[in-house]
């Protein structure tokens, strides 16, 4: 990104000392072809196309620029996208298991360390809650329904995080406040653990 703006300052400058240029050398030939109209015509013909290639110039300098830096975008969201889902599906492995075995645990820290490359402070802290609930409960045969119930809360503020940070600007568009959205997942997931 450096490098490109670094490139745009030096196109910048160079059709500043390009234009300065210009100006002088075509000043100079249209007072020398001042006896000559159809001289002093290609001259401004002249003029106009090397003013309309340097304005071109910059416009699909510019466009590049936004181009790069909206792929770079998309790219980090797609990738933030699939380690959450990745996350999510891991979890639901585990808990349909009722266990958790060593490759389980490995690869949910190696998740644990994508998260932390790629992941919003409060989607790190709500994570950080629900592993707490999620270590001491996968391995325990005898979990009373309040431990499940506090797993599955800890799990839906888990996925409350991931969606804001994910898509957190584009509920902003919508009449939903970011409250009300938290609240209907919560609900949602209370109708699902009134089902059990």
């Amino acid at each position: 990104m450096k490098k490109l703006r670094r490139d745009s300052a030096i196109l910048l400058g160079l059709s500043v000392l390009l234009i300065s240029l210009s100006y002088i050398f075509f000043r100079y030939a249209y007072r020398v072809a001042d006896q000559f109209p159809f001289s002093q015509e290609i001259i401004l013909a002249f003029v106009g196309a090397i003013i309309t290639i340097l304005i071109t110039a910059v416009l699909l300098n510019k466009q590049t620029e936004v181009e790069v830096r909206k792929e770079g975008i998309i790219k980090y969201l797609e990738l933030k996208s699939q380690i959450y889902m990745d996350l999510l599906d891991h979890l639901e492995r585990i808990m349909q298991k009722g266990r958790a075995e060593p490759s389980d645990v490995l690869r949910l820290k190696f998740l644990n360390h994508k998260i932390a490359v790629i992941a919003s402070p409060e989607v790190l802290l709500s994570f950080e809650e629900f592993i707490r609930s999620f270590t001491g409960a996968v391995d325990d045969p005898n979990l009373s329904e309040e431990e499940k119930d506090k797993l599955m809360r800890d799990l839906s503020k888990l996925t409350i995080a991931i969606r804001k940070d994910l898509v957190g600007h584009l509920d902003e568009q919508t009449e939903f406040s970011h409250a009300a959205i938290a609240s209907q997942i919560r609900r949602n997931a209370d109708i699902l653990e009134d089902f059990d």
